[in-house]
């Protein structure tokens, strides 16, 4: 497996004291891009997160977002299915399911579904994000994150 971490840092890009900004051209990959920015070139620190999620849900089932199609769904849609019916254990990569433990997996798709939410409001901020993977508190309620 071999992440693609390029797209992480557009969020740098503005001044401290913004929000968000807007770039005069949209750049990076297809798939790992929040769809604010993608659609409108509008970007926050909330589009690094939609990435880190993407990133995080490719590490546990072991596929590609660019490559990935399962009848029809993408990776996201197919996380969120597992996750509606077993809590995303069996998402994980099957090459590694002996070495996880199921709740720390669960906890990781939780979190990457949290980061790959279609509002920007309804993602963590880097801060909670820390957080929610240091630590064992109660995570945020999940949504589809495709509505």
């Amino acid at each position: 497996m071999n992440p693609k971490i390029s797209d992480f840092g557009l969020a740098r890009m503005y001044q401290g004291t913004e929000y968000q900004d807007n770039t005069r051209r949209v750049v990076g990959t297809l798939g790992y891009m929040a769809p604010e920015y993608a659609w409108t070139g509008v970007f926050s620190e909330k589009s690094d997160i939609y990435s880190y999620g993407v990133l995080l849900l490719e590490i546990i089932s072991g596929e590609k977002i660019s490559r990935f199609s399962h009848a029809g769904k993408t990776l996201l849609a197919y996380a969120w299915d597992f996750w509606s019916e077993n809590k995303g254990t069996n998402l994980l990569d099957q090459v590694v399911t002996n070495s996880c433990c199921p709740s720390e997996v669960s906890r990781c798709v939780q979190i990457g579904l949290l980061c790959v939410q279609h509002q920007p409001a309804e993602r963590p901020n880097t801060l909670e994000l820390l957080s929610m993977l240091t630590t064992t508190s109660d995570l945020h309620h999940l949504n589809n994150p495709h509505l």
